[in-house]
């Protein structure tokens, strides 16, 4: 398989009042089909670096303690990637819920930002005749992708998939919960993805590049990448983390109320 190379990571700039902890998750995930090279953290002075720490999805993240005043965290790799776009199978079939494996079936349930229960109405009327196959989850994809504007910026933490639907409008975040919550009223499970994603092969956004959010749907007997924000096969997604929805991956959990100054995503073929 022939692989190309990208450089990732993150940097956030802080500025606390007094000593804060926080929970970072912007590590890619090492378990996935890549591999990292020179991974590291890096820190300003005053920062207290602690042990990693492993989720209840398996997602790993990092303890920090931030001091007073302005503080800068970064971690940053170097990955090797599929040059290949994600895999799909339309014919992939759907499970019936009494066949699921034991750890997909939490991906069924109704969560904080995917209120599966409020759209099932919704999603029944529109996808409830579509085939048992994958071909329906990106039949779902693609309606998100044609009801819901993308708007940098548009919403608030609090916005969630039930929002999206009935305005129409939110960021790669809500188009991945409206995607989520409808594949789990159609008992499809369907997980949210926060991760890195380079612009390869494709024209690149007129926006600074960001973390980016994408779901993971279960037909025949695995996961599937599935990005309704874009509505096409993509190279390069790098998962961090996976989760029921965001409220489960934040990237950065803070104890504390310190002003985010500023964060830069860098994802990006080495020139």
């Amino acid at each position: 398989m022939d692989t190309r190379t990208l450089t990732l990571g993150g940097r956030f700039t802080h500025v606390a009042q007094w000593p804060t902890p926080a929970l970072v998750l912007i590590e890619a995930h090492a378990q996935d089909d890549i591999t990292l090279s020179d991974a590291a953290w890096s820190t300003s002075e005053g920062i207290e670096v602690g042990e990693p720490w492993t989720d209840l999805y398996g997602n790993r993240g990092q303890r920090l303690l931030l001091p007073a005043g302005e503080s800068v965290f970064e971690w940053s790799a170097t990955t090797l990637v599929p040059d290949e776009v994600d895999a799909q199978d339309p014919d992939a079939e759907q499970h019936s819920p009494e066949d699921l494996p034991d750890a997909v079936l939490p991906f069924l349930w109704p969560s904080r930002y995917c209120q599966s229960d409020v759209l099932s109405s919704d999603a029944w009327r529109l996808f409830g005749s579509g085939p048992r196959t994958l071909q329906r989850a990106i039949d779902v994809s693609q309606w998100v992708f044609d009801h819901v504007e993308y708007r940098t910026g548009s919403t608030m933490s609090w916005w969630s998939a039930v929002d999206t639907f009935n305005n129409g409008y939110g960021i790669c975040r809500d188009m991945a919960h409206t995607f989520v919550a409808l594949c789990r009223a159609l008992n499809i499970p369907a997980r949210y993805v926060s991760g890195y994603l380079p612009d390869m092969d494709v024209p690149p956004l007129p926006t600074e590049m960001d973390f980016h959010a994408w779901a993971e749907v279960f037909f025949g007997g695995r996961w599937w990448t599935i990005d309704p924000r874009h509505a096409a096969r993509r190279k390069g997604h790098i998962a961090i983390a996976r989760g029921r929805d965001a409220a489960d991956v934040p990237l950065v959990t803070t104890f504390g109320n310190p002003w985010l100054k500023r964060m830069i995503v860098t994802c990006h073929e080495p020139s």
